[in-house]
């Protein structure tokens, strides 16, 4: 029986494979990455998942518990936003899927994820020789949504990607709930001549999910090598989120960053310069119309110059665009840019929010 098992499981992850390699020319989600293909209930003990593949297209390690959003048995309640049902990792749980990848190219995985007990909590993802933590002791959202970026080079044609809860807590059941799991290849952005910025408009990013969406967190890049938000360093201590038109107010085309966590949430971009040269940078600093109001500022710094924005948010989407000119000393030049004060929803103070910064451009003065 355990025989016949795996080799259902092997053919099972072989049409997952082909399934993930015709879908990757575009944002996808995972096989059953959603969940809503669930165990057999004979596989199922109350919320429990039992066997090593009885959660479909996924391998499983540990305790793994699906779940249906609102009230499970023991009186515990769990968000769902995306669709009806989630897995939750317990202590040492873990959900594995092989994909089938390009070698060399740049993956970036978008997935819903939030603690679920008052402890710390921290999710491990790995991909071949690649693996990141990302904390989730902050709640970003009260409400459950939200959503994480990780990205990863890939370094074979086929390569496991395991969602891993390394945490031991006191409760065994206490882990990270994953509600929904996409993944995008990403073709990274090159400067040009009218603008020495990488992706300064942020339409390169993760994918964003349709249906539902709180903006996707791109967490802090202080163990990864790829950043989920191409050509932009993340050198923050929190995250900063990546928001998409559909769901706020952009300034411009259809995506840009929010910078969520004041002088914790950091973005960055390392640019080719002539020494000696002038350049003006030039951005838009806005509101992402989503109850965020009050006094936004955005520092600036590029080489030695800085410059302070201030802008006034009546919640509504107002933007406005501001430069300064600066001398590259060097080579390269650093530009960074962070929210100097702290901002929660007008309506929601569990919802972290901030300042939208977009249209980042650097060009010659000639």
């Amino acid at each position: 029986m355990h025989i016949y098992s795996d080799v259902v499981w092997y053919f099972d992850q072989l049409y997952t494979s082909l399934i993930s390699f015709l879908l990757l020319l575009s944002s996808v989600i995972l096989p059953n990455g959603n969940f809503e293909e669930g165990p057999k209930p004979s596989n199922l003990k109350e919320t429990v998942v039992i066997g090593k593949y009885s959660l479909p297209k996924w391998e499983i390690k540990g305790m793994i518990e699906y779940i249906s959003g609102g009230l499970e048995p023991g009186s515990f309640y769990y968000a769902v936003p995306r669709e009806s049902h989630a897995v939750k990792l317990g202590n040492e749980g873990s959900i594995s899927q092989i994909l089938a990848l390009k070698p060399g190219s740049i993956y970036v995985f978008t997935f819903g994820s939030t603690k679920t007990c008052a402890q710390d909590e921290v999710l491990r993802v790995s991909v071949g020789p690649y693996w990141g933590e990302l904390p989730l002791n902050t709640l970003y959202s009260s409400n459950g949504g939200d959503t994480y970026a990780w990205a990863f080079r890939a370094t074979s044609k086929l390569a496991k990607v395991t969602f891993h809860n390394p945490g031991i807590q006191e409760d065994p059941t206490c882990g990270p709930l994953l509600d929904a799991i996409a993944i995008k290849e990403i073709i990274p952005p090159l400067a040009t001549r009218d603008n020495l910025v990488k992706n300064g408009d942020f339409e390169c990013g993760p994918h964003l999910f349709k249906n539902f969406s709180t903006g996707v967190l791109l967490p802090p890049q202080q163990q990864d090598l790829v950043s989920p938000l191409p050509g932009w360093i993340i050198e923050s201590l929190k995250a900063v989120r990546y928001i998409d038109r559909k769901h706020f107010n952009v300034p411009s085309e259809n995506a840009a960053i929010e910078l969520v966590a004041g002088r914790e949430s950091v973005i960055a971009q390392i640019l080719r310069t002539t020494p000696n040269k002038f350049y003006n940078i030039i951005f838009t600093v806005g509101d992402a119309k989503n109850g965020c109001h009050g006094s936004m500022m955005v520092k600036a710094f590029a080489g030695a110059e800085t410059l302070t924005v201030q802008f006034i948010s009546q919640g509504k989407g107002g933007f406005k665009t501001s430069s300064f000119k600066f001398k590259a000393t060097g080579n390269r030049t650093r530009i960074t840019f962070f929210s100097g004060f702290y901002h929660t929803n007008l309506d929601n103070y569990g919802h972290l929010c901030g300042p939208v910064l977009d249209q980042v451009r650097v060009v010659p003065v000639v």
